[in-house]
């Protein structure tokens, strides 16, 4: 049975440890960050519809008066 030549393992897996180093640092230079995010106002937005005006009541099925 013929052995397996291992001794060019170490240069195949520093070559490609590198070359995935390389293409995450290629696609993380190409994103764009805002250096200083600015604070949103945390009021609550009042918002005028009908539905909030009237008083509504949801009538379950089991809590319908039995016939």
């Amino acid at each position: 049975m013929p052995q397996l030549n291992t001794s060019t393992w170490f240069v195949t897996i520093i070559s490609m440890i590198l070359a995935l180093f390389i293409l995450f640092q290629s696609k993380i230079t190409n994103h764009t960050f805002h250096l200083s995010p600015s604070h949103k106002d945390m009021k609550p937005i009042i918002s005028n519809t009908p539905w909030e005006k009237k008083w509504t009541k949801i009538y379950l099925p089991l809590s319908l008066p039995q016939h």
